[in-house]
């Protein structure tokens, strides 16, 4: 019985070796995904503060041709 309940200990460590890697895994996938996505937001302000800009320069052009 004690060699029975060895064997079945040493399955479940090894089960959770194997779980200890596939999660270490996906969690340096989803670490690297996040990076991707939060340099793919700072590019994204960075444009749609760029676009507010221009058309509020745009805004103040066409609002001095009113007053010539």
């Amino acid at each position: 019985m004690e060699l029975d309940q060895l064997n079945k200990l040493e399955q479940h460590v090894d089960e959770l070796l194997v779980l200890t890697q596939v999660l270490g895994k996906e969690n340096r996938a989803l670490r690297t995904q996040q990076k991707n996505w939060t340099t793919e937001r700072a590019k994204l302000i960075e444009k749609n503060e760029l676009a507010k800009n221009r058309v509020e320069s745009m805004i103040t052009r066409l609002k001095a041709l009113e007053k010539d």
